[in-house]
C-alpha cells in the first residue's frame, strides 16, 4: 500500500470542493477511504488548513474542516529535526522542503501536489493529481 503526503492544496482542494480540482483530489481521498492508499498530512499544513478555511468559510466549518483532517489523514509531526532537515534542502521554497523532510522522516512512497515548482529537492517522486 501506498504511503502518500498530500500537499497542502490538494489538502484545501478536497475539503472545501475547490473546483475545478475537487474531482481529482476527491478520487485520492476516496483511494484512502478504500484502504488502497494511506493519506499523510503535515502538521503545519493541517494549521495552513485552518487558518485558510476560517478565512473562507468560517471558524465553525474551519473547525469540520479540521477534524474531517485528524480523522481521515495520518500526521507527521513537524519537530525540530524536520524543520533542520527541510532547511538543508537545495531550493527557496522551505514550505515545500519542510513537506519533502516530512516525507523522508516518515518514509512516504509519494508526495500528490498541484504545485511541484517548489519540489526540486525531493528524493522521492512527486506526481500531480492526474499523474498519481
Amino acid at each position: 500500500m501506498k504511503r502518500v503526503l498530500l500537499d497542502t492544496n490538494i489538502l484545501l482542494d478536497t475539503l472545501l470542493a475547490r473546483q475545478p480540482w475537487a474531482k481529482q483530489a476527491l478520487a485520492i481521498c476516496e483511494a484512502n477511504d478504500d484502504r488502497q492508499i494511506t493519506a499523510y498530512a503535515t502538521a503545519s499544513s493541517i494549521t495552513d488548513v485552518f487558518y485558510i478555511s476560517r478565512c473562507l468559510v468560517g471558524l465553525e466549518d474551519a473547525l469540520s474542516v479540521i477534524n474531517s483532517c485528524l480523522r481521515n489523514f495520518e500526521i507527521c509531526t513537524v519537530d525540530r529535526n524536520a524543520l533542520e532537515q527541510a532547511l538543508q534542502l537545495s531550493g527557496n521554497d522551505f514550505e515545500d522542503n519542510l513537506q519533502i523532510a516530512c516525507a523522508l522522516i516518515n518514509g512516504l512512497d509519494v508526495i500528490v501536489t498541484r504545485d511541484n515548482s517548489g519540489f526540486q529537492a525531493a528524493t522521492i517522486p512527486v506526481l500531480s493529481p492526474d499523474d498519481f
